[in-house]
């Protein structure tokens, strides 16, 4: 993602939405165990535009930099979020650990063979790896199924494998 890239801060309603934010490689705090003002002040404090759906932190407390988001489902969240926000498609996917928000560093393969379940050993292909939690990640059958839910959601958005 470029330096000019939004950041978000996203409250306790919408965990489904951040994780698919960091998917598209988006920096997104989320901490469901944050009240409203804590999350108002770290929005304020690294510069982050908030993510809601609670109208009275809207009213009542004044974020700086918000958006109220209105759908229900995680990924109408995302497109209502990209239409409203006019965001570019990402230059890759999967670049943030979905659960901590880390980026991931790239890790050779074969020092993390044995860490690897075995049915994804066998297959070529990169591999990454959370700085903070450690978790590996690697293109498998779930980054296939997230990114069809991700061209359903949003067609045409995404540029081509």
């Amino acid at each position: 993602m470029s330096d000019d890239a939004p950041r978000f801060a996203v409250d306790a309603m919408l965990g489904r939405l951040a994780r698919w934010l960091r998917v598209l490689g988006y920096d997104t705090a989320y901490d469901a165990g944050m009240d409203d003002p804590q999350l108002v002040q770290l929005a304020r404090d690294e510069d982050r535009l908030l993510l809601t759906r609670d109208r009275h932190l809207l009213r009542e407390l004044k974020p700086a930099r918000a958006h109220e988001v209105r759908q229900d489902h995680p990924l109408r969240q995302l497109k209502e979020l990209v239409a409203a926000l006019r965001l570019a498609p990402p230059p890759a996917l999967f670049t943030r650990c979905m659960l901590d928000n880390a980026p991931l560093e790239p890790v050779e393969r074969a020092g993390v063979l044995p860490l690897l379940p075995e049915g994804v050993r066998e297959h070529p292909g990169p591999v990454w790896r959370c700085p903070m939690c450690q978790r590996l990640y690697w293109d498998g059958s779930h980054v296939r199924r997230m990114r069809r839910a991700l061209e359903a959601a949003l067609p045409g958005w995404l540029a081509p494998d």
